[in-house]
């Protein structure tokens, strides 16, 4: 609630700029660090970040105050934490026990649905929750945060394997790691105001669905990289997904707050960051559980001849049986896992990439014209507009 109208559009603009930005300088600066300082400096530099990000707020930010006074739930806030601190947790277990059945890995995961359901519920009952569940009941509102939810988690997801792709199987360092993801930044940036444009002179749906699709399709390209595809091949790969999903955040972003009275646009605001971050944190640990179980089943006919004794560290992951195969003198061992990280890596694209298709189909269904009254996406087109001229 503290911007409306245009600037509202212009406060998403830049904030999706700013992301991208941030996506650019992140991964150069941690590894400028790392070549040069102590492992804990990509932690520490963030400190004078907040600071100066902190002051930022105090001295521009409107100093807007709700007309509805929402005291503190810590009660909410506990289960929810515990919910998705447990149901995470389960699902990496998972991956690494490479079993469903056993109690560590089925238990959490049951506490956290059941913790998760509770939490639901009690929000449901507070007059004012901090979280209000009743706002995703709604058709635009909550198909779109859905959405862009499983958006969030398919990215988080690929970009986790693209990670252990460029420096673990490529063998790139820390900072050329971080150049060769600038791509990715470069298309956030021009696809934020890019899509806000092509919004303005067409629909939100006519725009977000298919950059939407070819970013769901771009995801699943990754299944598609080997150990000497170009890098020339994987930088244009890298700002096709940016420019798609840069191109779907913004405008989809303002159309869902904008669907909102204004007296609950804060409470939506809420709600958005929220399904984004926990689809964010869910799909890196359902995208590294799927990489493990695929990984170590296409490394299993390689131990034959490994030593018993360290075979549950080549299984664990490429990176220990490199470890391991330069300790043993075996690059023949350390091969063989960067073939069996490459295969993990294929099978994890297509279920991911299948994922996003999933959230394609969701917003479809989210911007289908209503029954009567304005359609959403053309409620929109004005907030789109004023966003394109901020950026």
């Amino acid at each position: 609630m503290t911007f409306t109208g245009p600037d509202r559009a212009t406060a998403i603009a830049i904030s999706s700029t700013s992301t991208g930005v941030g996506m650019a300088a992140g991964p150069v600066l941690a590894g400028l660090l790392l070549s040069h300082f102590w492992w804990g400096s990509v932690f520490l530099v963030n400190v004078p970040v907040v600071v100066v990000a902190l002051a930022g707020i105090v001295l521009l930010v409107p100093n807007f105050r709700s007309p509805t006074v929402r005291p503190l739930d810590p009660f909410g806030i506990l289960l929810s934490i515990s919910g998705l601190s447990a149901l995470t947790y389960g699902l990496i277990r998972a991956g690494q026990v490479d079993a469903w059945t056993r109690w560590d890995v089925w238990a959490p995961v049951a506490a956290g649905l059941a913790l998760l359901a509770v939490f639901v519920v009690v929000e449901l009952r507070t007059r004012e929750p901090s979280f209000d569940p009743r706002l995703l009941a709604q058709r635009m509102f909550g198909g779109g945060n859905l959405s862009m939810s499983l958006l969030l988690f398919s990215v988080a997801a690929v970009t986790f394997y693209n990670a252990f792709y460029l420096q673990g199987a490529l063998g790139f360092s820390p900072m050329k790691a971080g150049l060769a993801n600038v791509p990715v930044a470069i298309g956030a940036v021009v696809g934020a105001p890019l899509g806000a444009r092509l919004v303005r002179l067409w629909s939100l749906r006519a725009v977000a669905v298919p950059s939407l699709a070819v970013g769901a399709l771009s995801l699943g390209a990754v299944g598609f990289f080997d150990l000497d595809t170009p890098l020339l091949w994987i930088e244009v790969l890298l700002m096709v997904q940016g420019l798609a999903v840069g191109m779907v955040l913004a405008p989809v972003t303002g159309a869902l707050i904008s669907s909102l009275p204004l007296e609950r646009s804060g409470a939506g605001s809420a709600v958005t960051n929220t399904a984004r971050q926990v689809g964010s944190v869910i799909g890196i640990a359902v995208g590294g559980t799927i990489m493990s179980i695929a990984y170590r089943d296409a490394i299993e006919p390689a131990l034959g001849d490994v030593p018993k004794a360290v075979q549950d560290s080549v299984r664990v992951s490429a990176e220990q049986a490199r470890h391991v195969a330069g300790t043993l003198g075996r690059p023949d061992l350390a091969e063989a896992a960067d073939r069996a990280f490459i295969h993990s890596m294929h099978v994890g694209a297509v279920w991911i990439m299948v994922i996003a298709l999933v959230a394609t189909a969701v917003l479809v269904y989210a911007l289908r014209p209503a029954g009567r009254g304005a359609e959403p996406a053309e409620d929109s087109r004005s907030e789109a507009d004023a966003a394109s001229h901020a950026g």
